[in-house]
């Protein structure tokens, strides 16, 4: 498949979300390898899910770090609690606290600074629990040197692949190890898979799905929203679970997911399609 420029610059280049903004100088003297970029991400935040593992106990005022947008809000905070370049790690107690969403942002913003065409990617992971996919963020590069598109989940340290029993690289996701949202809709409707296998926690279903596959849809559109952002005209009510009725809504999911999963061969369309009002976030959330 032939990569134009125009698709490589726009994913090489910060979009709203990932822009390090007024704290770009923290991102100096970086190293220039994909697994040296996702140690300074595991230096710089903790998983709010793991952070007991690690020995440290979070309190409620440090979880709400999870619900910050914008990678330049986060690091303003990063700053805050040391104002030092994300080159040097940070101890445990004042790294920052975030979700599967925050490692891939900070490494897609930390990748486009660089040039580096990357865009973030919402699905499911197949490796988190047995016959389960979990709700989940990972980031996607382009390799110049193979030729394509490759998985990086920075949330996977040297911890978390030995508890996980992790037994691929994690700076190369095979893909049928995480599920993007339009994948995960397509084997349900094709009755390859149960949508209740898809969520977390007590969460699951096609809203969740579809709440999944608007969130790739969008992060491939470089707006990368939170987990929880709902107050969009596309989305589903959360927890509405019955298969939508209406046979156009359905062709509209149906060719949303086809959107997404069919390359960069469709970055046109989905690019126009981005620009309906349906897609269109608040001003102010």
């Amino acid at each position: 498949m032939t990569h134009s420029a125009s698709l490589l610059n726009y994913y090489a280049t910060p979009g709203r979300m990932t822009d390090p903004g007024a704290h770009q100088d923290l991102l100096t003297g970086l190293p220039q390898d994909i697994p040296g970029l996702g140690r300074v991400v595991q230096d710089n935040l903790l998983h709010v899910f793991w952070a007991e593992r690690y020995g440290r106990s979070l309190s409620e005022d440090e979880k709400h770090t999870v619900g910050i947008r914008r990678v330049e809000e986060k690091l303003g905070l990063i700053r805050q609690a040391m104002d030092c370049p994300l080159a040097e790690p940070r101890p445990l107690e004042l790294r920052q606290v975030g979700n599967c969403r925050d490692y891939t942002l900070l490494m897609t913003s930390l990748l486009r600074w660089q040039g580096i065409p990357a865009r973030a990617r919402c699905g499911f992971g197949a490796y988190f629990t047995p016959n389960h996919y979990e709700d989940h963020w990972v980031c996607e590069y382009w390799n110049a040197e193979h030729g394509r598109w490759v998985l990086v989940d920075t949330q996977l340290d040297a911890l978390q692949q030995d508890v996980l029993k992790i037994d691929f690289d994690p700076l190369d996701v095979p893909r049928n190890q995480f599920i993007t949202g339009g994948q995960a809709w397509q084997m349900c409707r094709q009755g390859l898979a149960d949508p209740a296998q898809f969520g977390i926690f007590d969460m699951n279903g096609w809203w969740f799905i579809w709440g999944d596959l608007a969130r790739d849809f969008l992060a491939l559109n470089k707006i990368e929203i939170l987990p929880w952002d709902y107050e969009i005209p596309v989305f589903r009510h959360p927890l509405e679970d019955p298969f939508p009725e209406d046979p156009a809504e359905v062709a509209f999911y149906d060719r949303i997911a086809a959107l997404t999963l069919a390359g960069d061969t469709a970055f046109g369309e989905a690019r126009q399609e981005s620009d309906e009002p349906h897609w269109r976030i608040p001003d102010t959330w």
